[in-house]
């Protein structure tokens, strides 16, 4: 939230006297008085401060139009009394009457009955209107609270979005669009498996970094988007419709790695990535906890500022720019809090989140100055000039990739989205944009919807329960393991199916042991496939599915991981007889075989100091 406020004027007076005798002469033509009127200043003043006081002030408040009375109520209620034209227009969807300021400069002044109550806080037209104490507290007496920011929901998504055929229309012809189907990908369940997934590449030293960025490789994103579930949110290998055009390339892939870092799950071992103590933890540990420190550990990294990921908008990596950049802990903290505002399992268009942050109040800044950001080159084409539009340039691209870069990668939203290529053209006005097919990777998102999962890591709930897949689809479940759509699945329910089945053909799918093993090992509930089947099919369970599902989560908790070993092979048998026959040795490992002791890797410093007593050392190899 912004956290800086000008200075108000403490008096009335103080904010009259600021202002030229041409305003406060067109002030007094509004007022009830006869002829002749005061000329001088200072009596125009007196004249004026009578009437902002006592009944007079009740009886100018009630000239105000309605729109014009909000401007008022907004100031009054904004902690530094100062009416914010964006955030109002953002609110409303309009301004009012009369809020320009008028100074000594101006040609074609307005003045309306607005200027009674809103003083610009400096003697420049660019001056914020502020309202003065003294009038402030008078107000206090009768002017309402204004009405709370609300935002725009949705139940469903639309099958497709309108996208505009071209950026430039001849002028007089009208302006072409082609529906374009959205994507919609459900994140919640892919998470839960893709936490487990980058932890055992990780721990396999499958993930390659760079030792400056701490980013991973080109081949070591591509091997991660294989991994997840449903590949990445774009084609890695997608072919370029021009010589000079941009792909998207990675967004969850390359998100994942800096995430394990973040949250200390994982650090440097050269160039590859190795699990920390907490990492190997993780991997014991229920996948939604993980989520929730993963997600808490990045609002207060500083790995990455996620606004170099906007790399089409220059001037922020070195230099002036880069040192005017804000930290991006308040941006995410910010961001966060909004997020927190929508109410779970409900779509939110992306373009209605970014008007209910502004109205709302949770603002931020990316840049102290706008002016060292640019498009294409840095003097034409600053985003410092009026009418560029700054937040929707440089904040809303900002939150559209830490919305589908890291809540998305880590399940906490589901997202609906296209390809950026088109997307929008807010930023095609700009000198240097003509050749962009897109300003970010991120521009087609369109809608997200924060789930079960989300509500948990932004800690409005104290406990996870899984959200169900749709069921959309008719299954019907047979005794050999069979499970047959009448119809394609959707791709949550093929998701879910994946995971504890194997796909014979079309849609039949046939429920598997070893999978249904391993998806449990990895933290899934097989209660979630026993409530998607019996949702989908009208008969009970044959006793043969019964029977599948009892047995494999019984089977599934017959062992359980309590740790890594060591082991430690002996000259003889006489020496391991020795070990497991002394007291202090004997209780630190286990015999396995002739020759050999297993022990615990957490033990392994205590075991080498009781075989030291026993006048034996642990050779290395």
């Amino acid at each position: 939230m912004a956290r800086d406020f000008p200075t108000a004027p403490q008096q009335i007076e103080a904010a009259l006297m600021q202002s030229n005798a041409e305003t406060l002469k067109r002030l007094i033509a509004l007022l009830p008085i006869g002829k002749p009127r005061p000329t001088r200043k200072a009596d125009m003043a007196d004249a004026i401060l009578t009437h902002l006081s006592g009944p007079p002030l009740l009886r100018l408040w009630e000239r105000l139009d309605e729109t014009q009375q909000l401007a008022v109520r907004e100031a009054l209620h904004d902690p530094g009394r100062t009416f914010r034209a964006d955030r109002f227009s953002a609110k409303y969807g309009r301004l009012p009457r009369g809020r320009k300021n008028v100074d000594a400069y101006s040609r074609t002044p307005t003045t309306t009955p607005l200027r009674f109550f809103l003083h610009p806080s400096a003697r420049h037209s660019d001056a914020a209107s502020m309202i003065p104490n003294d009038l402030a507290e008078r107000l206090k007496a009768f002017v309402p609270p204004p009405p709370d920011a609300k935002l725009a929901v949705c139940e469903d998504l639309p099958e497709t979005v309108r996208q505009k055929r071209k950026k430039y229309a001849p002028k007089g012809k009208k302006t072409e669009y082609d529906p374009v189907p959205l994507i919609r990908r459900d994140m919640e369940r892919p998470a839960l498996q893709d936490l487990f997934t980058v932890l055992r590449l990780t721990d396999g030293k499958r993930i390659s970094v760079s030792t400056s960025t701490r980013r991973a490789t080109a081949a070591t994103i591509k091997r991660i988007a294989e991994a997840l579930h449903g590949g990445d949110f774009f084609d890695l290998e997608e072919a370029k419709p021009h010589s000079w055009s941009k792909v998207p390339g990675a967004v969850r892939a390359f998100a994942w790695p800096l995430l394990l870092q973040a949250a200390k799950l994982a650090k440097p071992d050269g160039a590859k990535l190795a699990l920390t103590k907490a990492g190997r933890q993780a991997l014991r540990q229920a996948p939604e906890k993980t989520l929730r420190e993963l997600w808490s550990a990045w609002i207060d990294n500083n790995l990455l500022d996620e606004f170099n990921r906007i790399d089409s908008i220059g001037g922020q990596f070195r230099g002036k720019g880069k040192r005017a950049m804000t930290e991006p802990f308040y941006r995410r903290d910010t961001i966060c809090m909004a997020l927190a505002e929508c109410p779970p399992n409900r779509w939110v268009k992306f373009d209605e989140f970014s008007r209910y942050m502004r109205a709302a109040g949770y603002e931020f800044s990316v840049t102290d100055n706008p002016w060292t950001l640019y498009i294409g080159e840095p003097r034409y084409g600053s985003l410092g000039y009026d009418g560029h539009r700054p937040w929707s340039l440089v904040q809303e691209r900002y939150i559209a990739c830490l919305l589908l870069e890291y809540a998305a990668t880590l399940g906490m939203i589901d997202v609906a989205y296209v390809h950026p290529r088109g997307a929008r053209h807010d930023y095609s006005g700009n000198w240097g944009a003509d050749d962009l097919d897109f300003l970010s990777r991120y521009d087609g998102l369109h809608y997200f919807r924060l789930n079960p999962l989300g509500a948990y890591c932004l800690e409005l709930t104290s406990d996870y329960t899984p959200s169900a897949p749709r069921a959309s689809s008719a299954v019907n479940v047979f005794p050999d393991l069979r499970a047959v759509s009448a119809r394609d699945l959707e791709a949550d329910e093929r998701l879910l199916l994946e995971t504890w089945a194997k796909l014979e053909s079309g849609n039949v799918w046939r429920l598997d042991f070893d999978k249904s093993l391993s998806a449990i090992e990895t933290g899934s509930d097989i209660g979630e496939l026993r409530d998607f089947l019996e949702a989908r099919d009208d008969q009970p369970l044959p006793e043969g599915v019964e029977r599948f599902l009892r047995d494999t989560e019984q089977g599934a908790g017959a062992l359980r991981m309590r740790g890594h070993s060591v082991l430690v092979e002996c000259a003889d048998s006489e020496v391991a007889d020795r070990i497991m026959n002394d007291k202090q040795t004997a209780k630190l490992c286990l015999r396995a075989g002739e020759r050999h002791v297993v022990v615990l890797s957490r033990r392994e410093n205590a075991f080498r100091k009781a075989v030291h007593a026993l006048g034996y050392g642990i050779a290395s190899g």
